[in-house]
């Protein structure tokens, strides 16, 4: 395996200044859609980057579930590993790769909790299994045997059998105010193109292009 031999030359697209819409929110929204719309495998997963409180990083893939100009949410447990990193230290990195149309889309900003009503519409939302399994998984925490959660997962199946699934109180949903987006196409000879909003005080948005 010769791993320095893969390459890409990335020639499909280009981004200019004027192709950018003064709002992030809106760019974000038009390059989602055009994702979606090529049918790209899992175009709302989003790489989520934490740290705890000595700034160990940590990286893991989680699903964008909704985004308006409040922000971008994704849903969890709140005693998992990320909920724990989120408590102590709450900006985050979020990353959408979407490689078949040479585009990725960077956003740093802070994770807060949604209210229970919000994430109560989204829970009652979910197929009755996926509520099932946010009863039976204790996210993160270490585990024998794989038999051990399937055991878990029959019990709160057995015990949801009748009615509707409650949302637990350990689970919902963060939304990331957004402080940066920043928008990047691939170019021929890794000579990309880059453009960063930065919040500004007065809520404006920087648009800045930046060197590949």
């Amino acid at each position: 395996m010769h791993l320095e031999e893969l390459r890409r030359n990335y020639a499909t697209r280009s981004l200019d200044r004027d192709d950018l819409n003064a709002d992030p929110f809106t760019q974000f929204d038009r390059w989602m859609r055009e994702a979606i719309e090529t049918q790209l495998l899992e175009p709302n997963a989003m790489s989520l980057a934490t740290a705890d409180a000595t700034g160990r990083p940590a990286l893991r893939t989680v699903l964008l579930k909704a985004f308006d100009r409040r922000g971008l949410v994704f849903y969890t447990n709140y005693e998992s590993a990320k909920a724990r990193d989120l408590a102590v230290n709450p900006r985050v990195a979020l990353l959408f790769a979407w490689l078949p149309l040479e585009r990725q889309v960077n956003v740093t900003g802070r994770a807060e909790k949604i209210s229970a009503a919000e994430s109560l519409r989204y829970f009652l939302s979910r197929p009755h299994d996926s509520q099932i399994g946010a009863w039976a998984s204790r996210q993160s925490e270490v585990i024998t045997t794989r038999s051990l959660l399937e055991t878990k997962f029959a019990e709160m199946k057995a015990k949801f059998m009748q009615g509707q699934v409650p949302l637990p109180d350990h689970w919902g949903g963060y939304r990331v105010t957004p402080e940066t987006f920043e928008f990047w196409q691939g170019r021929p000879s890794r000579m990309h193109d880059r453009f960063r909003y930065k919040l500004q005080p007065d809520g404006s948005w920087l648009i800045e292009r930046l060197m590949p």
